[in-house]
């Protein structure tokens, strides 16, 4: 068996483990570690800072930092080997719907 994990990009890995983990319905994931060069963490290959926007039932019930810490948690393995921040914009479906 083949590894593809290593044959992906640290985005796509993001995407594939919080896909896998909220099924959301909508999935907005930007790498703005260009945006941080020269900062506490970032690297020349970037990879290192990134933005997303997530809408999931499965935040229903889930106070922000509790959403917060379901998404770091899918994300361990990525800030131990270089994530270095990760900014969040976690929503409901009916909160996405009523903004």
């Amino acid at each position: 068996m083949t590894d593809t994990k290593s044959h992906l990009s640290r985005a796509e890995r993001m995407e594939k483990l919080l896909k896998e983990v909220l099924t959301p319905q909508l999935f907005v994931l930007e790498d703005e570690s260009s945006r941080h060069a020269g900062h506490a963490g970032a690297r020349p290959g970037g990879e290192t800072h990134y933005r997303a926007r997530i809408v999931a039932d499965a935040f229903n019930g889930l106070s922000r930092v509790e959403r917060q810490r379901l998404v770091y948690a899918a994300l361990r393995e990525e800030f131990d080997t270089g994530l270095h921040a990760l900014s969040l914009d976690l929503k409901t479906v009916a909160e996405a719907s009523a903004s």
